[in-house]
């Protein structure tokens, strides 16, 4: 992962292959951002103009480069646009900062250093920039051939940026040093729960993703415990086994505790995980199989948050359980019209064999519930309706509580994740009422992702708080890298369980 430090050198006599400015949009063109000052007077002050004249507006995550003034110690200046000019006294948006500085690392693959002078005008803000410098220079290339060929190759396929230093921070200051090491233990858990989501399912599946979870715990403190087939079966976990039984890989149940001797409240963090998802007996049509490895995204956001809160020693016990399973087809493998006996001792008729991660959910969210913690929040890529409601970059959270809802929101804001809250409307809850079980896996196809919510509820323990994310849209991004996010697993809603964890820790959560 690229270094981080604070600097207090100024920018041109810092040795470094480039150094990165802010420039935002202007009413009257591009203009300079706070912490370039050293770098606009080199240009007698005429930055923003040669910046217009070479086609730069400031738009958010424009990225243009030219040669640095004379006396710098570096050869390129790499300007990134901020976006709109914020008001009079108004500081810039953390997300425009965290997103320009990830765009400025990506567009700086295969450099050794690079120094960061965008705004800083507090401790936050260098945590903001730190943040999304480690994660827009993530990559993924650990099935890549030939490394050193391909990285040669010209744009593509480059060594990460090795280093960057911030200018304008504060190397002895307890706030500013709390905050990088902050954004490098959340960036660097998030980065490897992307790693998980990008492998492909051939050699990630359930057994596999138990063992990374039992070696992170090792390393980091945190009791865990596997359930493997016959522990599932012993235990009575009908949901997790029906999905897994049609695979010649068994599915796992994955426990994950963090304790702090501190700690005063306690939350559960439950996630799907389909390591590979075909839809079963009820296969998915041709077009929708290729990107099914990132269905246990959930699953590794959970994950990556579990460890993220050990890491940062917050006082607030967090347990995580990763839901792990294949669904494929054969002839071991569930059938539509099948009913599973739940942990919960309720069954399900299965309609639709690709309903399959409520299945697994809702034994994960049973067990979570008989520890009693003081909220639950589940994590999934639970359903396509999800995706046409709110697009491909925003994720909807329903919850069992109003008050809870608008607290999680709030915490995905703070991250800068794109959220929603949506409803779970009570009409819906009819339509998956079964003659044969006590529910149906499947009810009104409009409204679905509010369905697949309200059956998960089902499986909540009585007076516990819950939400639920679900992450279909933003979890993988089939488009192109856009600021800090790469192509590929994006490592969603670990900002947001973190940022959750943290302020349950502060005591101030809803």
């Amino acid at each position: 992962m690229t270094a981080l430090t604070l600097s207090t050198a100024a920018a041109p006599g810092l040795r470094a292959d480039a150094i990165v400015i802010g420039v935002a949009k202007g009413a009257g063109g591009p203009s300079v951002a706070p912490g370039a000052e050293a770098v606009d007077k080199a240009y007698d002050g005429r930055l923003a103009a040669v910046l217009e004249t070479l086609g730069a507006s400031g738009s958010e995550g424009e990225v243009t480069k030219l040669p640095a003034p004379a006396g710098f110690k570096a050869p390129v200046v790499v300007a990134v646009g901020l976006g709109a000019e914020p008001e009079k006294d108004a500081g810039f948006d953390a997300e425009a900062l965290r997103r320009a500085a990830g765009a400025a690392a990506r567009a700086l693959a295969g450099a050794k250093k690079a120094a960061f002078a965008l705004p800083l005008a507090e401790a936050a803000d260098a945590g903001v920039v730190a943040e999304g410098v480690l994660l827009g220079a993530y990559s993924f290339d650990a099935y890549k051939e030939s490394a050193k060929e391909t990285k040669a190759a010209k744009g593509n396929g480059k060594a990460p940026l090795a280093e960057a230093a911030l200018l304008g921070g504060k190397p002895r200051d307890k706030a500013y040093k709390a905050a990088i090491e902050r954004a490098a233990a959340v960036a660097e858990e998030l980065n490897r729960a992307r790693d998980l989501v990008n492998t492909p399912p051939n050699d990630l599946n359930p057994e596999a993703f138990a063992a990374v979870a039992q070696a992170a715990a090792k390393e980091h403190g945190i009791k865990v415990q596997v359930l493997d087939e016959k522990a599932l079966t012993k235990g009575g976990y009908g949901g997790i086994l029906g999905v897994g039984a049609g695979s010649a890989s068994g599915p796992r149940l994955v426990k994950l505790s963090y304790t702090s001797p501190k700690a005063k409240k306690s939350l559960a963090f439950v996630g799907k995980g389909i390591t590979y998802d075909s839809g079963g007996i009820s296969l998915k049509p041709a077009g929708h199989n290729e990107t099914m490895k990132c269905d246990m995204a959930g699953a590794a956001a959970v994950f990556a948050a579990v460890v993220s809160a050990a890491r940062l020693g917050l006082e607030v016990n967090v347990t995580g359980w990763l839901a792990l399973a294949e669904n494929m087809p054969s002839g071991s493998a569930t059938r539509p019209g099948d009913v599973l006996r739940m942990y919960s001792g309720k069954t399900v008729e299965v309609l639709n064999t690709d309903a399959e991660g409520r299945l697994v959910l809702a034994d994960a969210l049973w067990a979570a519930s008989q520890e009693k913690p003081d909220a639950i929040i589940d994590v999934a890529t639970l359903t396509g309706a999800m995706m046409l409601a709110l697009g491909s970059r925003t994720y909807g959270i329903m919850a069992n509580d109003d008050a809870f809802r608008s607290a999680v929101h709030e915490a995905a804001e703070e991250s800068g994740e794109p959220a929603w809250p949506m409803p779970l409307p009570e009409h819906l809850r009819k339509g998956m009422d079964s003659p044969t079980a006590d529910i149906a896996n499947m009810g009104e196809r409009m409204g679905g992702g509010l369905v697949a919510g309200l059956f998960l509820r089902e499986f909540v323990g009585e007076g516990i708080t819950w939400a639920h994310l679900d992450i279909a849209g933003p979890a993988f991004n089939e488009g192109g890298p856009f600021g800090y996010t790469p192509k590929g697993g994006t490592g969603t809603a670990v900002r947001t369980l973190v940022r959750v964890a943290e302020r349950v820790a502060l005591g101030d959560l809803g």
